[in-house]
């Protein structure tokens, strides 16, 4: 089990910033998949009002979490150019270790993106 996960948020002007949570905060977020919305009080009370759509993640080994298949667990799938992949001739494709789009325990990096902005706004 990972003691702490890095939350990356992405804000609508393009500017990002970087939250670690430390164990007993990133508990609530366990079960939520990518494209779910969470609320803001969830990462931090500085983030009261805000509403946030997850929108990828890895592990601490850099596997990337899928959006397609619903697990938390490793698969390994033959994908082409997309999340996971970079070809270097059309058309080519690979078979790759991914994770499911259920967040876990062992998930270590977690990409937000803001949905709905609070009264207070991120860069302050």
């Amino acid at each position: 089990m990972i003691e702490k996960m890095v939350i990356n948020i992405g804000t609508q002007s393009g500017y990002s910033k970087k939250v670690i949570l430390e164990k007993e905060a990133r508990v609530e977020l366990f079960g939520h998949k990518i494209g779910d919305e969470i609320d803001g009080v969830t990462i931090g009370s500085e983030y009261e009002g805000y509403v946030f759509k997850i929108t990828g993640g890895s592990d601490e080994d850099g596997v990337a979490m899928r959006p397609e298949f619903e697990s938390e667990g490793y698969r390994r799938l033959l994908i082409s150019k997309s999340v996971g992949l970079r070809t270097k001739r059309k058309g080519e494709r690979k078979r790759r270790r991914l994770r499911g789009n259920i967040i876990a325990d062992d998930i270590s990096q977690l990409n937000l993106k803001v949905v709905k902005e609070g009264k207070k706004k991120i860069k302050e």
